[in-house]
């Protein structure tokens, strides 16, 4: 009995820590721990107001580890099954490991403390799940975007190193080039009309790789990414839908419990 006891007090402290008041708490924590930490660059605003930043900052950070410790006794282990609670635990672990001597590098980390936005605001949480879903069809358009930029870079060096060397010397500055090329980045004044004095069809050579690379594949990115989002969106509804059809079935099984008891 204890132990069921127990047990109920663990999942009201959960809920209640995972509910939407102590959500927009620690949201408003983070948004004003952000303007903190920006301020905090300012040496001015230090020499006025340095100490109570610094004070606000500290008592923000006991918040988090406060929020932290409490998922931590509520849901026990199960707490490191989520991706997201170790993202958090991460980020305010990083905060509390002291930042002197070779840990110097990590008061600049510090900021790292406002990407917990990502996990407490639900559809910044989906941006990022889709993103992570859309990894492997991001990896294989990456690698046909890779082979096209070799195959223009080789091509490139070949036909150009001659007269052109400081863009397409080696196959290095090819590639960087190329990079410059398909972010459309001064490359037809920068690149192409200069070489188009020396070789008038030079835009054969442009002209495909701009529209493989700043277009069609750069589009592929973007239809990977959003077919992912509507996946997402997708699975929502099918466990929503899922979670109603079950509580219709227990309100039919109740139903025709009393119906039974009645007769």
């Amino acid at each position: 009995m204890t132990e069921l006891a127990e047990s109920g007090r663990r999942r009201q402290l959960g809920l209640w820590v995972e509910g939407p008041a102590v959500t927009r708490f620690i949201i408003v924590l983070i948004v004003i721990n952000a303007v903190i930490l920006g301020l905090e660059t300012s040496p001015a605003i230090m020499d006025v107001a340095g100490t109570a930043l610094i004070v606000a900052n500290k008592t923000i950070l006991a918040v988090f580890v406060v929020e932290i410790a409490l998922k931590l006794i509520a849901f026990g282990p199960r707490f490191f099954r989520s991706g997201w609670n170790l993202f958090d635990f991460f980020i305010v672990g990083i905060a509390l490991v002291p930042a002197a001597g070779p840990f110097e590098i990590l008061r600049a980390l510090r900021i790292l403390r406002v990407l917990r936005l990502l996990s407490q605001i639900p559809k910044l949480r989906a941006i990022i799940e889709a993103l992570l879903r859309a990894m492997p069809g991001i990896g294989w358009t990456a690698l046909l975007l890779v082979l096209v930029f070799y195959i223009f870079a080789v091509m490139g060096t070949m036909l150009f190193r001659e007269e052109f060397p400081e863009y397409w010397g080696n196959l290095g500055l090819s590639l960087f080039s190329l990079f410059q090329i398909m972010t459309l980045e001064s490359w037809s004044t920068g690149v192409a009309r200069p070489m188009m004095e020396v070789y008038p069809l030079i835009w054969v050579y442009f002209v495909p790789f701009i529209l493989i690379s700043s277009f069609m594949v750069l589009n592929l990115f973007i239809a990977i990414i959003v077919t992912a989002t509507q996946s997402i969106h997708h699975d929502e509804e099918v466990e929503q839908h899922e979670s109603l059809l079950n509580e219709l079935r227990q309100i039919n099984d109740r139903l025709e419990r009393l119906e039974k008891s009645r007769q």
